[in-house]
């Protein structure tokens, strides 16, 4: 319900960004999101806390587009990408203090109250933090307040080069009054003919729904699900490797803060996207081999067990060739393995799952295993995993949403900004919604392997359509599309950002 809530935050965070102005609208987010976290806190049944999870969620769709908007606008162009890439590296690092504060509050009376309710106090904070700060100088400018713009201007860019973004930003507006014949008259039918528009949007719609098809929220959210999967069944284990996971993801938005202005967004893209494909095939292979290579299950480990042996084991005409898999795939009631005493890849016990059975198994000194089976490529999975986040989050996790704070010409920056933000929630919603589904249906193993083909179907797109706009003025950006369509030859390095304004 959270992310549906998204996806309603951010198509209606377009419209209201280029009506009322980013600031206004981080307000608006900010307190959304408090009530929210204080009606989820306070909520006596489920129903409420749904409502508040839907607060939460039109705060969160509003502030994940609004946020690299207001940052690239209020940026020069040098470290735009830098400062950009720095939220996402604060979402990513609050992703792992979360993790921190929840294991807190585990000990804690009324446990996920607090952990929901906490929510709230970064939320107010922003929120009195956002009215010291100054509204977006581009938004103002595009508004008619110019001497607004030009005062918050001269604070952000050095004295020799405000200038000349002052006068970028005046022939901007300039041109679009006079192809349009107003600066505020703005539709989806002009949108869609404008040339610069329609490129932009290609690229930075197809970066935001690629983002999530590629698989990122999946390993994320089911991380300790894909850890168990891999052979390890400790559900501790499973939570405290996926720590690492948030810590690697977060480690990853550091990468790209270095990077981002240095090496470029296609080529971080590119780098990325080879290293998630890469890795996508390796916890492929894995799965396929603790699938295909499980124990098998005994009848002396199962009788062992008296009167919990799993009913579907019992009845199968075939018990002999019972593995592992099978045995966790039986549904009438749900059955797990539990693993022989001396070594966990010897056959073991196909038993009831339960708490009690699972504690009966743990007292003999054996592994309960519901959600995948022992396995000595187990670690494989683990490394799998590891290079996944570290090669995603530097490149994929931060640059479309960089390229959606830079790429739309400025009449249009807040609703194209929310058409992308919604795509990637929509996106969001339906991997993980169908991931579950999806590896019952055909296998963990050929669940990665469809992310890993998506992967390359991404790769080409970036290469094809997406423009590299590193150290190019906002302004200079709109030009560059107007030019061309297709960028092929990301190695080349671009113009100077004012070499090309002058050619034109």
């Amino acid at each position: 319900m959270a992310v549906a809530g998204a996806i309603i935050g951010a198509a209606v965070g377009g419209w209201m960004n280029d009506r009322f102005g980013r600031r206004r609208v981080l307000l608006i987010a900010d307190f959304l999101f408090f009530v929210g976290a204080v009606i989820m806190a306070s909520a006596p049944g489920a129903a409420l806390l749904i409502v508040g999870r839907i607060f939460v969620g039109l705060g969160v769709g509003m502030a994940s587009m609004t946020s690299p908007l207001y940052i690239s606008e209020a940026s020069p162009a040098k470290i735009r990408g830098a400062l950009v890439s720095t939220n996402g590296f604060l979402i990513t690092g609050g992703q792992f203090l979360s993790y921190l504060i929840n294991l807190a509050f585990t000990k804690a009376p009324g446990t996920w109250r607090w952990m929901v309710g906490v929510a709230g106090f970064p939320a107010l904070l922003q929120f009195i933090l956002m009215l010291l700060l100054p509204e977006s100088p581009r938004w103002l400018y595009r508004k008619g307040r110019e001497e607004a713009a030009k005062v918050i201007l001269r604070k952000i860019y050095p004295a020799h080069e405000v200038e000349q973004e002052i006068q970028d930003l005046k022939e901007s507006v300039e041109a679009e009054i006079k192809e349009e014949g107003s600066s505020e008259k703005m539709n989806i039918i002009k949108l869609l003919k404008t040339k610069a528009v329609r490129r932009g949007l290609t690229a930075g719609v197809g970066l935001q729904v690629f983002q999530q098809f590629v698989g990122i929220n999946t390993v994320m959210y089911y991380s300790p699900t894909i850890v168990q999967l891999a052979g390890f069944a400790s559900n501790r284990t499973a939570l405290l490797l996926s720590l690492v996971t948030a810590g690697l993801n977060a480690f990853g938005s550091i990468v790209s803060i270095y990077f981002i202005d240095r090496t470029g967004r296609k080529k971080l893209l590119i780098i990325s996207l080879t290293g998630v494909v890469v890795s996508l095939g390796v916890l492929s292979g894995v799965f396929h081999e603790t699938t295909t290579h499980s124990p098998m299950v005994s009848r002396v480990e199962t009788s062992h067990f008296s009167n919990i042996t799993c009913p579907d084991y019992s009845s199968a005409l075939n018990s002999g060739a019972w593995d592992c898999m099978t045995c966790l795939k039986a549904s009438s009631p749900d059955c797990g393995f539990c693993s022989s005493p001396t070594n966990k890849l010897m056959p073991g016990a196909c038993l009831i799952s339960n708490d009690t059975v699972k504690d009966m198994c743990h007292k003999e000194t054996r592994l309960w295993y519901t959600r995948g089976c022992p396995s000595k490529y187990g670690w494989l999975a683990l490394i799998g995993l590891a290079l996944y986040i570290i090669f995603f989050s530097p490149g994929m996790g931060s640059v479309p949403w960089i390229m959606n704070s830079e790429i739309y010409p400025l009449r249009f920056r807040g609703l194209c900004g929310g058409i992308a933000a919604t795509a990637n929630w929509i996106s969001n919603l339906i991997v993980a919604q169908s991931f579950l589904s999806l590896k019952e249906a055909i296998g963990t193993s050929w669940t990665f392997l469809i992310f890993g083909v998506i992967s390359v179907m991404a790769l080409l797109f970036v290469i094809i359509y997406v423009p590299e706009t590193k150290g190019l003025p906002i302004e200079e950006i709109e030009k560059m599309l107007e030019g061309r369509a297709l960028h092929y030859k990301f190695w080349e390095k671009g113009n100077k950002p004012h070499e090309k304004s002058q050619a034109t």
